[in-house]
């Protein structure tokens, strides 16, 4: 199998997958390696993963984990998010340029210059930022803690939020604040079309629509329950309805069927596209070939300076602990 140019590709595709899978199984056992994936990846990725979640549980993953090489399946941020949390071991991501809309609609600098504008504010970033952006906040969130985390401060607290635009208007509704809000956005939970899923939710009337926070207020209002991926996952499998209309990153309805294979999950659609679901190009640069080709030669490796990871360090603890006392 070493011998092997993986970038060339293969003649006969099954058969070399199944050869990669048993290579990369080998490599992990050799290397004391961990594979982490997120829910928006390829199928055929998260089924090969030691773990796979959502950003918070990715991030609390990668703390505990004793294996000297994590390898973060999904896009740039998650796996310098992993180096800062885990800054004595090596960590690899499949490709480099597997990169974030939403962390790049925030520009580090910018963002500070924003903080200094409107000073006396506590600093909430959203997981899906840079670590250069962490290096500027005073608590991390990720859509599963949100809410709880920003309740957990005073009523009156002063509260600046980023980069999400369309996740800070939905707590800010929900909690009664008035969190001054960064102007960013995630390109695919942007481009949900509503009127294409009013008229799926005529052809399953029977459905109900599950919505990330991600999304417009528009597409959050029609919804039926609104939460993270891990939150809509948990809904879809306890929930007794047996047709759902998933807003967000279609790659969640791999493991929605692996856990529900009776029922029927059906991808929102994007507003500018004739395809029948909605994918991050980013987490789809992710593949069996270049998570075997990151292991075996171990690159690409995340790098985060020291001082930044001494800094951004301090946002994500604070988020994981609260999150322990809130049992989430």
């Amino acid at each position: 199998m070493n011998n092997i140019d993986i970038s060339k590709g293969f003649v006969d595709k099954a058969v070399c997958v199944e050869n990669i899978k048993e290579e990369i199984a080998k490599l992990k056992k050799e290397k004391n390696a961990v594979v982490l994936a997120h829910y928006y990846t390829e199928g055929e990725i998260q089924d090969i993963a030691d773990f796979v979640g959502d950003s918070l549980a990715l991030a609390q993953w990668a703390k505990k984990t004793d294996a000297e090489i994590i390898v973060m399946c999904g896009v740039h941020f998650m796996g310098e998010t992993a180096k800062i949390l885990c800054p004595g071991k090596k960590v690899l991501v499949p490709d480099l340029n597997a990169g974030c809309s939403l962390a790049d609609s925030c520009n580090a600098d910018d963002f500070g210059a924003f903080i200094k504008k409107n000073p006396g504010h506590t600093v909430i970033s959203y997981v899906n930022t840079t670590a250069a952006v962490k290096y500027h906040t005073d608590i991390v969130v990720t859509s599963t803690n949100a809410r709880q985390i920003v309740e957990s401060l005073p009523a009156d607290e002063k509260i600046i939020f980023g980069p999400d635009r369309n996740l800070g208007n939905y707590i800010n509704s929900i909690t009664g604040r008035n969190m001054l809000l960064w102007d960013g956005a995630c390109h695919v939970h942007e481009k949900f079309s509503l009127e294409k899923i009013l008229d799926l939710k005529k052809e399953y009337p029977s459905a109900k629509i599950l919505a990330h926070p991600e999304c417009k207020k528009v597409i959050l209002t029609v919804a039926d329950h609104v939460g993270s991926t891990a939150a809509l996952l948990n809904f879809s499998i306890k929930d007794d309805c047996d047709t759902f209309i998933v807003a967000t990153e279609s790659g969640i309805l791999h493991e929605m069927q692996k856990k529900c294979p009776q029922k029927t999950f059906i991808p929102a659609p994007p507003m500018d596209s004739t395809c029948a679901c909605n994918e991050c190009s980013f987490m789809r640069l992710n593949s069996l070939e270049k998570l075997y080709n990151t292991l075996n030669y171990e690159l690409p490796e995340v790098t985060v300076d020291e001082d930044i990871i001494e800094r951004a360090k301090l946002p994500i603890d604070r988020m994981l602990d609260i999150s322990t006392k809130l049992g989430l």
